[in-house]
């Protein structure tokens, strides 16, 4: 009986699967440990900062700087941790890490302002982790421009110009995407980006060499499966379980999470099984180049994971990287899913806003697979 064309590439499909099946560990890896890993990092990773602990130097004492401090206070910012003596005990209390920001109020502070005079206050924000330091400046920034704009308020009004239309200049702040500005929105999707580039990729370049080193791969060898059919019949077993991570992750950050979509599914399903297949066919090109699995995953690891974790813009957006930082962004798959996935969850839009994205995802997996085709030797019998 004459065998179609992909019978080949399905029957290997089919005995990847079955050892995929078999193996608790591999399935584990492939299934249970992403899933665990969205819901860990989740919970904990999250660039909002509340309860940032303040103390306060008070040489004033006056009705005006506890209205100051009450500002702080009654915000789910800060936390009210100590009302100290002088600014060496408050050095010492960031430097124990009792206090992560210090407000030192001077003593004439009260006098200069109810003269209508401006009065400076120091503030002290620990810097030691970049990223809270420069979100509690904001914060005191923010709750200081409130309390200007309280005082400017009331000496209007006791000066008979209370009309809101004498303020010179006045802000209608909208913000969009993202209104209420939670870091689970941005966060939750672009984990789910990086996990796909772990796993998939992972795993994936364990195939061939894992057999090269058992001996097994002579069997592929002898067989009369060609080049295509080796690499489609073990990539699809892999990219059924890549999308099904992508399902149970984005099922998660919907319903677990309660992360923000407004895009089109299909549009992010396409995406997903595009990207699903190519960083499987990364995982395998990696597989056909190296000698043993141990240089396998480390190649993954240094080719895959580690430039989709710094250039992809999980944290920081690719134009806001250096000119070399861009360049090797453009070079990664995972910058452009996360286009698609970060778009589909906040932004919404239709398919046109993401072909280019699309389409170059689709580039990748020709050229991978590609570059595979001609890395994997067949040897004939």
């Amino acid at each position: 009986m004459r065998r179609l064309p992909g019978d080949r590439a399905l029957a290997i499909a089919r005995k990847e699967t079955r050892q995929l099946l078999r193996d608790p560990a591999y399935l584990g890896l492939a299934i249970v440990v992403p899933l665990l890993l969205i819901l860990l990092l989740g919970y904990q990773l999250s660039l909002d900062v509340k309860g940032l602990l303040v103390a306060v130097v008070d040489h004033d004492r006056s009705r005006w700087s506890r209205e100051y401090v009450d500002g702080l206070v009654h915000s789910e910012y800060f936390r009210l941790v100590g009302v100290l003596d002088s600014p060496e005990e408050a050095r010492e209390w960031v430097r124990s890490g009792r206090a992560r920001v210090v407000i030192d109020i001077p003593p004439d502070f009260g006098r200069r302002l109810s003269a209508g005079l401006p009065a400076t206050l120091g503030v002290t924000v620990d810097g030691s982790f970049p990223a809270r330091g420069q979100i509690g400046t904001g914060y005191v920034e923010a709750i200081n421009a409130l309390y200007n704009q309280r005082l400017l308020r009331e000496h209007l009004a006791r000066h008979g110009a209370g009309d809101d239309r004498l303020w010179p200049v006045q802000m209608e702040l909208a913000v969009w995407y993202n209104p209420t500005l939670e870091s689970k929105n941005f966060i939750v999707p672009g984990m789910l980006v990086v996990i796909l580039m772990i796993f998939p990729p992972l795993l994936s370049a364990l195939l061939i060499v894992r057999e090269r080193e058992s001996g097994t791969i002579l069997n592929l060898y002898c067989s009369p499966a060609g080049r295509w059919d080796i690499l489609a019949g073990k990539a699809l077993p892999y990219v059924a379980v890549s999308f099904l991570d992508f399902l149970l992750i984005f099922a998660a950050s919907i319903w677990l999470f309660r992360v923000r979509f407004v895009g089109a599914v299909w549009v992010l399903v396409a995406g997903a099984l595009l990207y699903s297949v190519c960083t499987v066919g990364l995982g395998l090109l990696i597989s056909t180049l190296t000698r043993s699995q141990l240089a396998a995953m480390l190649a993954t690891f240094l080719g895959a994971v580690a430039p989709a974790f710094t250039f992809s813009g999980i944290f920081t957006p690719p134009a806001s990287l250096d000119a070399v930082g861009r360049f090797v962004s453009r070079l990664i798959p995972a910058t452009y899913f996360m286009d698609i996935v970060r778009g589909s969850y906040l932004k919404g839009g239709g398919v046109v806003a993401y072909v280019p994205s699309l389409l170059i995802l689709m580039l990748y997996c020709v050229v991978i697979y590609v570059a595979a085709w001609l890395a994997l030797r067949k040897r004939l019998g």
